[in-house]
């Protein structure tokens, strides 16, 4: 299971690593392009949940590998998932239905990581 849990924290992380670090890099014009969202939301906002999608993508595996503060692993799990239920509810508000599922599922992943992390999982 422990085998299980690290390729799903790996995913995660390299999906939050690369949408974060465009989030955090690429000009407004170019993200709005792909990304409906950021129309209705300020500048500063888009670069914070960039921020917060790279630091969450270093803390699933950077505290587990080294064994420093593990505990932060499922914290950053857990703010991982709090970050993809904003953003099902934000597809949802602007009706992007086929966008939706792959949040839901994004975060049912980081919830599953946070659960198996604190609990029978812990490193």
């Amino acid at each position: 299971m422990n085998v299980v849990i690290w390729i799903v924290q790996g995913l995660l992380a390299v999906l939050f690593l690369g949408s974060g670090g465009a989030k955090l890099t690429q000009p407004e014009d170019k993200l709005a392009e792909r990304m409906t969202f950021i129309a209705i939301y300020p500048k500063h906002s888009v670069r914070f949940i960039g921020a917060a999608e790279v630091l969450g993508a270093i803390g699933l595996i950077v505290p587990a590998a080294t064994k420093i503060a593990p505990v932060l692993t499922p914290i950053a799990a857990t703010g991982l998932f709090v970050i993809m239920a904003g953003a099902t509810a934000t597809h949802l508000k602007l009706k992007e239905n086929k966008v939706a599922p792959v949040t839901v599922v994004l975060a049912l992943l980081a919830l599953f990581v946070a659960i198996t992390r604190f609990g029978a999982y812990s490193l």
